[in-house]
């Protein structure tokens, strides 16, 4: 059973209370990892099975979803800055008596360990070194004093002779003498190399990259954090979103304006970046005429002086390079004030050829900017589109090689907006879902192909191949086989999506945005193209049944591809009113 996304924050201090105030009921310990709350300890799944209570009326059976790290379960509370603990196994007894214990706070061994879990939280050592292992060993070896934790963590890290001489001349006097502050300034000042900051044992390290790649990209989870800050983004479009990065690194959002594209591109940044220097949303001008407002250019008049451009285009391309298991984003705002084939034509063909931009000769020397740079796999570039009188419209080059998502507000979503209007708080979904980054590297690195049955997809392809090549519009092997990847890569994101849907998304991002033309031409295309998205015996005469029907319910039987089907229908209701018709709309 999946957990409801509709959870927050508060429902979850709520359940945490209820636990404290009613106790844990019997049967209802967790087995491996505890929740640090108010200095209590906490079940994890029964935090979760009582939020649903108070968000929908009902308690979760908690046999019905799972705990554990990688799980949806955790995954809420971390996103929610519950700190999760991993019980120690010496500490068992200890826990124990802390849980049965009818004046818990009185308990000595319960103090202990309960000072125990405080000081992990406050002081644990980030470190390339330190790992979840190594913890579990200092849990292991050293059972009573929180001073003795500290004494573990510098056997752990420092050299043989730094620990000796710590133990010498300082931990034995003050563990003698009680003084902790002491016995930590001392730890700090033997690993100054070191930095020590507050963590959650739960959270992952920024800078690990052993303890960061372990937890799975999870979509619901990325929904639950555009949720809790305000925006209004569908599931259907944040899926299509994801998958489409993962397909291909590079995306443009078109649509009406004010509709979300650049929040979107935003949310989901922050979302998963751990830093501010893994994205940089640019400013398209409309004077850009080359590469240089994006890549900068070499100074004439001094040969080791290399001009950036002041956005940060080029020194995040520099970073993604330099970082090869962080993903980074170039975010182009407005993209089509200017022609995009001027500024970007150097980013379009490397997009193919895998081979590396010239910035300067070789030979020369610009502090800071290499001489030849490429566009790195972990690089991933989001363009948003607004259509208008001010804007050029994209080429088929560029359309080519992207995934173009369309933007659009229906009646039902602006009633919701109004009937839920809330101020939107980016600062939410800071840093998120960083630690799934590795992850999302790691399924935009798959290229393999759907194993479904894809005759139908075939079929239904050369359909739309036939089609489009009347107006000029097919489509090559290159836009095949990102279809085919897209539909996998969609399999993966959300494996309850049908294949009908599936190829209902493909066709909506892949096939249809290079269509356009006159009413003459365009029009018996569209009336074809109709009939491939429905159950023919059902809409027999496509012109009668769907086009001239203002109210059409696109989700109503026997619709195969409801999203493309709409679209189509709005394109052929343009070219019949204004004697042409495109893909972007104003």
């Amino acid at each position: 059973m999946k957990i409801p996304q509709n959870i927050t924050k508060a429902d979850l201090i709520k359940a945490a209370d209820k636990i404290i105030e009613e106790g844990i009921p019997k049967g209802a310990q967790s087995t491996t990892y505890d929740v640090f709350y108010k200095n209590e300890l906490l079940p994890p799944k029964l935090i979760v099975s009582y939020a649903n209570y108070f968000r929908n009326n009902e308690e979760l059976e908690r046999t019905s979803f799972e705990g554990g790290l990688n799980t949806p379960c955790f995954g809420l509370l971390m996103e929610n800055d519950f700190q999760i603990i991993k019980k120690p196994r010496h500490l068992e007894k200890a826990y124990a008596e802390y849980i049965n214990s009818e004046n818990k706070k009185n308990s000595g061994k319960a103090q202990s360990y309960i000072r125990s879990l405080e000081i992990l939280n406050t002081y644990i050592p980030q470190s390339k070194k330190q790992n979840i292992a190594e913890l579990e060993n200092i849990y292991t070896v050293y059972q009573t004093s929180h001073i003795e934790l500290i004494i573990a963590w510098v056997k752990a890290n420092a050299s043989s002779e730094d620990y000796g001489e710590f133990n010498d001349l300082s931990t034995k006097s003050y563990i003698e003498k009680g003084f902790f502050s002491a016995a930590l300034n001392s730890y700090k000042s033997f690993l100054s190399n070191k930095v020590m900051r507050p963590i959650n044992i739960g959270e992952l390290s920024k800078n690990d990259s052993n303890v960061n790649s372990d937890i799975s990209f999870d979509i619901d989870s990325l929904i639950r954090g555009i949720q809790t800050s305000g925006l209004l983004i569908s599931k259907t479009l944040l899926t299509r979103f994801v998958a489409s990065l993962l397909t291909k690194p590079f995306v443009i959002l078109s649509g009406l304006s004010g509709s979300g594209k650049t929040k979107l591109a935003q949310a989901f940044t922050q979302w998963i970046c751990q830093d501010e220097s893994q994205y940089c949303i640019v400013p398209v001008g409309a004077d850009w005429t080359n590469r240089e407002p994006l890549l900068g250019y070499p100074n004439a008049l001094k040969t080791d002086e290399y001009v950036k451009p002041d956005n940060g285009a080029l020194d995040l391309i520099i970073s993604a390079n330099n970082n090869p298991d962080l993903p980074h984003f170039l975010i182009l705002d407005e993209m089509n004030l200017s022609h995009v084939e001027r500024y970007f034509a150097d980013f379009l063909s490397l997009m193919e050829s895998k081979g590396k931009l010239s910035l300067y000769a070789e030979g020369a020397e610009c502090h800071g900017v290499p001489a030849t740079l490429s566009l790195p796999d972990n690089l991933f570039i989001i363009g948003t589109v607004n259509i208008d009188e001010t804007t050029y419209m994209f080429s088929p080059k560029v359309l080519d090689r992207a995934n173009a998502i369309e933007f659009r507000v229906t009646k039902t979503e602006m009633e919701s907006f109004f009937a839920n209007q809330q101020d939107v708080d980016m600062s939410k979904l800071q840093t998120k879902g960083a630690s799934m980054a590795k992850s999302f590297l790691s399924l935009a690195a798959n290229k393999e192909f759907t194993k479904q049955d894809l005759n139908e997809t075939h079929k239904t392809l050369i359909n739309f191949f036939e089609q489009l090549k009347k107006t000029g519009a097919e489509f090559g092997y290159r836009s095949a086989t990102e279809i085919v990847r897209l539909i996998n890569q969609l399999t993966v994101i959300d494996p309850s999506l049908s294949n009908n849907q599936k190829l209902d998304i493909a066709i909506m991002q892949k096939l249809l945005p290079k269509l356009h033309g006159s009413r003459r031409k365009l029009c018996p295309v569209l009336i074809t193209l109709a009939s491939f998205c429905v159950d023919k015996e059902k809409f027999q005469n496509i012109e009668k049944d769907i086009f001239a029907k203002d109210d059409f319910d696109f989700e109503s039987d026997g619709i195969k591809y409801a999203i493309s089907l709409e679209k189509i229908t709005r394109m052929y209701k343009g070219a019949i009113e204004n004697g042409f018709a495109s893909y972007a709309e104003a």
